[in-house]
């Protein structure tokens, strides 16, 4: 996972591609947990967190679009 200087300075079209990614990431990990095979329960909170972070950097973005 990349930090949040990373992320900044990526373009709209590269934190879709983050965010897809860390969705793909966050469905198998959920499977792994749902069969009991998942050893790191941290690791679910860990990409959540960063989907939300990729989506708040996209959020200010949009936001700064609008500001005259």
């Amino acid at each position: 996972m990349k930090d949040n200087h990373e992320l900044r300075q990526m373009t709209v079209e590269e934190l879709e591609a983050e965010i897809l990614s860390l969705r793909k990431d966050q469905f198998g990990i959920r499977l792994k947990k749902a069969s009991g095979s998942l050893d790191k329960t941290h690791v679910v909170k860990n990409i959540r967190r960063a989907i939300a972070r990729v989506k708040t950097i996209m959020t200010e973005r949009q936001g700064n679009s609008h500001v005259k």
